[in-house]
């Protein structure tokens, strides 16, 4: 009896997960088909957000999208940049570079070449690639002479940080394991 009742509740467990495999792609009347996701954090240029906007702002920048960027947050950046004598020229470039705050690929440009702002700087591909330090060139375009020479603030253009001290893979994902 006991063996009879095991084999009983293996068959029905088995025509349970047979009848959960199929290609059914009909949803249940009354169920949600839609997804809903919760956007965390807003990246894509580094130090927009962390540095150039109030801390009080962060929470708004990342609860909303980049096409209110602009209106949102000239202000702030622009005002960052002018907190350390720079030029309107300057205050003005950086915003119409780093607003809205996304990273730009243009594939009609060459991949090679691609990097940190090179669609707007260069006419080149976009995006960013490992290799890019873009804090260094953050800094150096808000402090340095690459956009104006003058008021430039030299020992704020670079983090010091040196290049990885352990080597990119040449396959997915990449990057070094945390150590």
């Amino acid at each position: 009896m006991i063996k009879t009742s095991k084999i009983a509740i293996a068959a029905v467990a088995a025509a349970a997960l047979a009848a959960g495999c199929d290609d059914n792609t009909t949803t249940t009347p009354g169920s949600d088909t839609n997804r809903y996701y919760v956007q965390i954090e807003r990246l894509g240029n580094p130090l927009v957000s962390e540095v150039t906007f109030a801390k009080r702002d962060h929470g708004h920048h990342n609860s909303t999208g980049p096409s209110t960027d602009v209106a949102n947050f000239t202000d702030d950046l622009t005002g960052f940049v002018a907190a350390f004598g720079r030029s309107a020229m300057v205050q003005n470039t950086l915003a119409a570079v780093l607003l809205p705050d996304e990273l730009v690929v243009d594939t009609s440009k060459a991949p090679g070449t691609s990097g940190w702002l090179s669609w707007a700087l260069a006419s080149g591909y976009g995006g960013r690639n490992l290799t890019d330090d873009v804090v260094d060139a953050a800094c150096a375009a808000v402090f340095g002479s690459l956009l104006d020479p003058n008021n430039t603030i030299p020992c704020l253009t670079t983090d010091n940080v040196s290049a990885n001290d352990v080597a990119f893979s040449s396959t997915f994902p990449y990057l070094a394991v945390a150590h």
